[in-house]
C-alpha cells in the first residue's frame, strides 16, 4: 500500500476510535447549550481556527446568530452567549486568553481540545476531550503535528451538526435557503 492509502487509514482510524469514544449524554447536554444560547461564538488558532470557520458557517445554515471570534464584525460577547473554543493543546495563548475573557463576562464555554487539564478546560462548563495523542511511530508520518486533532475536531463538530438537525427539526433544505448565494 502506498503512503497515502496508509496515511487515510491511519486517520481515519485514529479518528473513530476517538470520536467513538465520547459520552452520549454529553453531546446531548452540549447540543441543549447550543438551542439555549442567545448568540454563538467560535474561536481557534490555525488551523483549529479553520475548523471553528467551517463549523460556524454549519451554524448559520442551521439559523444559529453565530460569529467568529477575531473577525472585524463581530460584535462583543455577552452573558447568555455561548463561546466555543477549539485547541488542541489547550494551552494556545489568544486560546487561553478567549476562554478566560468568556468566564469572566459569563458566557457559556465549550472546550473542544486533547487535554481535559488544559488552561481551556479549566474555564469551561463543557470539556470535549478529543483523544488524539499516540505514541506510535507511524504517527509523526502518516499524520505530523495536529493532524489528528483537527480531523477529529472537524468530523466531531459536523456530527454535532446532524443532532442539532435533529433536535431542531431542521432540514438540508432549510438549512441550503440560508445557504450564502454570493460566493
Amino acid at each position: 500500500m502506498n503512503t497515502f492509502k496508509k496515511s487515510i487509514n491511519y486517520i481515519m482510524d485514529k479518528v473513530k476510535t476517538s470520536l467513538l469514544s465520547l459520552n452520549d449524554e454529553q453531546i446531548e447536554k452540549i447540543c441543549r447549550e447550543f438551542l439555549r444560547a442567545d448568540r454563538i461564538f467560535l474561536y481557534g488558532a490555525g488551523r483549529s481556527g479553520l475548523v471553528a470557520k467551517a463549523f460556524a458557517i454549519r451554524l448559520v445554515h442551521l439559523g444559529f446568530q453565530t460569529y467568529v471570534i477575531g473577525e472585524t464584525i463581530t460584535p462583543p460577547v455577552r452573558k447568555g452567549d455561548l463561546v466555543i473554543v477549539i485547541s488542541g493543546s489547550g494551552e494556545t495563548i489568544p486560546s487561553v486568553m478567549t476562554a478566560e475573557i468568556a468566564k469572566k463576562i459569563g458566557a457559556k464555554l465549550i472546550a473542544v481540545t486533547s487535554r481535559e487539564d488544559s488552561k481551556i478546560s479549566k474555564n469551561a462548563d463543557f470539556t470535549v476531550k478529543l483523544s488524539t495523542e499516540c505514541e506510535d511511530r507511524e504517527r509523526a508520518r502518516l499524520a505530523p503535528l495536529g493532524t489528528l486533532f483537527e480531523a477529529s475536531a472537524w468530523l466531531f463538530l459536523d456530527g454535532l451538526v446532524a443532532k442539532l438537525m435533529e433536535m431542531k427539526g431542521e432540514s438540508e433544505k432549510r438549512m441550503k435557503e440560508r445557504h450564502a448565494t454570493l460566493q
